[in-house]
């Protein structure tokens, strides 16, 4: 797969690392949630950094295995939960 940002997306995080949105694209653990913003199909990818942090990737569909990274985020409280109950599920 290949990721490439959207320039006013790598412009507009805010207390994330680049290298900590590819970390968690890259992560063996991550969820995918299917999203759509305004019309558009998008893919939120929930996972955490090397450091454990965790992160929600945003990302757009371009070709068969291209996407264009979109934005990220931390968790907040609620998806947190969700997440690590996800994550007792998985083996």
């Amino acid at each position: 797969m290949g990721y490439e940002w959207l320039a006013v997306a790598l412009q507009a995080l805010r207390g994330i690392d680049p290298a900590e949105v590819t970390q968690v694209l890259g992560a063996r653990r991550r969820r995918p949630v299917p999203a759509e913003a305004a019309g558009v199909l998008l893919l939120t990818v929930w996972g955490r950094t090397l450091m454990g942090r965790p992160l929600i990737v945003v990302i757009r569909q371009t070709g068969d295995f291209d996407y264009v990274i979109v934005g990220a985020r931390e968790m907040d409280e609620k998806q947190l939960v969700q997440f690590e109950q996800w994550e007792a599920g998985q083996s």
